[in-house]
């Protein structure tokens, strides 16, 4: 592995941090408007029992929504649903499990939702991961390629004639995926999406969340062409202070702590305020079907 792999990727990831934070020091946090009541609508939000995913489960269930957190720490979902139940929303929230780093184990989830023959208006691919060493997840992908993409991936596609028919004209269903500004640092080599031959955790991880811009726009662009009842958006939520950052090496974490207590954004207080991102590319339409063909050979949804 050449030094020039492992320090290109980490320059270009860390420059649109520092871009972020420009952008958060001189702009007004976004303000969450007043939204209509929801009730009777159904929402998944993986990754819910803490950070963003918590704050966008509890709101969901404020709007009288029926909120399926799904995670793989049972403890802190019982803990994130006792939480919501507390505030005495109008909705309800139910955690079950599902392991997002395991195909089978997001198969499994999809097969539980389906038995129970409800509705899906709301999905909110949320969970992932940063910055983490060198390993794979038990289907033998790069773990950020499958935690981040791979795995919402195939919920999305597996999940989605459900919310082509919870939605409606004027009503849509909404699929939500969680980006990231990084998405510009990303660079997709179709011939190792593994990062088997240089790997770089920074690389890897902008290469995921390029991937789920290129997906967002893919998908939005294909049922849009069939006049389906669903959008689809790709958020970046800013620089906010969650447990995301705990795989930071020791060095950037020490630093971290002091700049995170003045710029960074605070789940629960600034409600992690989003702006819908583009990919930085020139040509993205053949870059998405390429994109999804490759995935397509991997998957078999």
């Amino acid at each position: 592995m050449s030094l020039q792999s492992v320090l290109v990727p980490l320059f270009k990831l860390y420059l649109c941090g520092i871009k972020v934070l420009l952008y958060q020091i001189f702009n007004r946090s976004f303000t969450l408007p007043v939204l209509p009541k929801q009730n009777g609508r159904v929402a998944i939000v993986t990754g819910g029992t803490r950070g963003i995913g918590f704050e966008t489960a509890r709101h969901l269930a404020s709007l009288g929504m029926h909120v399926i957190i799904a995670g793989n720490e049972r403890e802190e979902g019982a803990a994130a649903v006792r939480k919501i139940h507390e505030e005495g929303t109008e909705g309800t929230a139910e955690f079950v499990f599902v392991d997002m780093t395991s195909l089978k184990s997001v198969r499994h989830f999809v097969r539980l939702f389906r038995d129970r023959g409800l509705p899906l208006h709301v999905l909110v691919n949320n969970a992932g991961t940063m910055m983490v060493p060198d390993r794979q997840t038990e289907d033998g992908f790069e773990y950020h390629l499958g935690l981040n993409y791979l795995s919402h991936f195939l919920l999305t596609n597996l999940l989605l004639d459900l919310l082509k028919r919870s939605g409606k004209p004027g009503c849509c269903s909404r699929i939500i995926n969680m980006s990231s500004a990084t998405h510009y640092a990303g660079v997709i080599d179709m011939e190792d999406l593994n990062r088997r031959i240089q790997y770089s955790s920074h690389g890897a991880y902008s290469q995921s969340k390029l991937g789920l811009v290129l997906f967002t726009y893919y998908l939005q662009e294909q049922l849009t062409a069939s006049s389906c009842s669903v959008t689809v958006n790709a958020v970046d939520p800013g620089m906010v202070d969650t447990a995301l950052y705990d795989n930071l090496w020791t060095l950037v974490q020490l630093l971290k702590k002091p700049v995170a207590k003045i710029l960074f954004r605070y789940t629960g207080i600034c409600q992690a305020g989003s702006r819908r991102q583009s990919p930085s590319r020139p040509s993205p339409n053949r870059k998405m079907r390429t994109w999804a063909q490759r995935v397509n050979s991997y998957l078999r949804y």
